[in-house]
């Protein structure tokens, strides 16, 4: 039996993620049909910089055709997958000084920092909102050290529904488990759930009655809170209600989760986790964190023993640390697209409809001042974007440039993200998508 701290404890932490995950009711739609034809998207961000070397195959200066040359060893996993990559070089983050992290800035496209709240919504939060709605609009994993993930299983840092509205993600893969798949699960998971829901339906009822107690001063932020309980209660009730298909895409529950070896059991099961929102069409819209948009992270199931800020003062390029970083980052990009390729959608499949963006929160490398932040892109997003390619931008285009493409390719009309005309006239030469990317 679960004590009630015990039981508070971890349903703080679901409580927490819930309410900063603008969890509206009206995004709280019905499921859509799985053979239903819908465009998805997935960022993924690396900490401690993503250096172009990692990425650009040898001799290309310029844009060209991926056909003929090898990807460099830090991506190799990607080779076979070439005809639906895009790698891009070039865009800029200067206005987001990013430094360590540009932390929301990263994804927002504006000046961030460590402690700095969002000063606006971030650009997955946007897609979330115009792509196909789904009971969860917008899922966010961040993977870090095990003793960073047990002690704080949530945190934002990366994602925003708004100015000063962040996005919490998941770092516990239990947590998110029993979230996701508890109305469908058995033993001790089916009993805290089961618990959980109980306490949080008593907790929401209680707080409406204590809420006309309160001054009118704090009833707002009040009303946030209670509004949170009835987000997490409406997400329960209607994950409960489509559990018979959700149980054909519910990853198995292992030793991963309950006594992991390494920190990396827990990134795998966090993206298997992802992975199954994605197909089982809980979400549209997955945020992975890798590092968690800090200076940390850990990953010693690859081998590796230097862990945190320390990492970011290597050298990434023939480094075999950061190659075996790179190859599992490239590694889970490849298990997203086959687990994908593997649910027919329309006349294809789910990946066919699906677009990728990797990059870092940190432009190029550790304490960076943003002048060159490389991005790969994988998937053409329904026939949107080109594949199969490298796009060198020669013009001064910030990363804001890129995030107004990948709106106009989901079908909404963006000449400037987050860009007022006076910082436009700053840092940004051009105006509109990036032509280069579109089809």
């Amino acid at each position: 039996m679960l004590d009630r701290r015990t039981l508070l404890q971890r349903m703080a932490a679901g409580v927490a993620a819930t309410c900063g995950s603008t969890l509206a009711p009206e995004h709280l739609m019905a499921m859509p049909a799985i053979n239903a034809t819908r465009k998805r998207v997935i960022f993924f961000m690396q900490n401690q910089g993503f250096d172009p070397k990692t990425c650009i195959p040898e001799g290309m200066t310029s844009g060209g055709s991926l056909a003929k040359v090898k990807l460099p060893e830090p991506i190799s996993p990607l080779e076979p997958y070439k005809e639906r990559l895009h790698i891009i070089n070039g865009l800029h983050g200067l206005h987001s000084t990013p430094s360590h992290s540009a932390f929301f800035g990263a994804l927002g496209g504006y000046r961030g920092g460590d402690g700095v709240p969002p000063s606006a919504s971030t650009i997955d939060y946007e897609l979330s909102k115009v792509l196909p709605q789904t009971i969860l609009p917008h899922l966010c994993i961040g993977m870090d050290s095990m003793e960073n993930m047990r002690t704080k299983p949530t945190i934002a840092t990366l994602s925003a529904g708004g100015a000063g509205q962040p996005i919490f993600m998941h770092s516990n893969p239990n947590h998110l488990y029993q979230m996701l798949y508890g109305g469908i699960s058995s033993g001790q998971i089916r009993l805290e759930h089961e618990a959980r829901s109980t306490v949080l339906s008593q907790i929401e009822q209680m707080a409406v009655t204590k809420g006309q107690l309160i001054p009118t001063a704090d009833k707002q932020r009040y009303g946030q809170f209670v509004q949170g309980f009835k987000d997490v209660n409406g997400l329960r009730d209607r994950l409960d209600g489509v559990a018979d298909h959700l149980s054909k895409f519910a990853p198995k529950v292992d030793e991963r989760y309950t006594n992991p070896k390494f920190e990396t059991d827990w990134h795998d099961a966090l993206l298997d986790l992802g992975i199954s929102a994605l197909a089982s069409g809980i979400t549209n819209t997955l945020t992975i964190g890798s590092g968690r948009g800090e200076i940390f992270g850990a990953w010693k199931g690859l081998g590796i023993d230097q862990q945190g800020h320390n990492l970011g003062h290597m050298d990434q390029p023939d480094n075999p640390i950061w190659i075996k970083i790179r190859q599992y980052n490239s590694r889970m990009l490849v298990r997203i697209m086959e687990a994908l390729d593997r649910v027919p959608e329309g006349s294809g499949t789910m990946m066919d409809h699906t677009l990728i963006v990797y990059t870092s929160n940190n432009a190029d490398k550790q304490h960076t001042n943003g002048a060159n932040w490389p991005f790969m892109l994988l998937g053409n997003f329904d026939g949107a974007l080109k594949t199969g390619c490298f796009t060198q931008i020669v013009d001064k285009r910030p990363i804001n440039a890129l995030y107004a493409t990948l709106l106009r390719a989901a079908g909404v009309s963006c000449d400037r993200f987050n860009m007022a005309e006076k910082l436009a006239q700053k840092f940004d030469a051009g105006t509109g998508p990036l032509k280069d990317l579109l089809v």
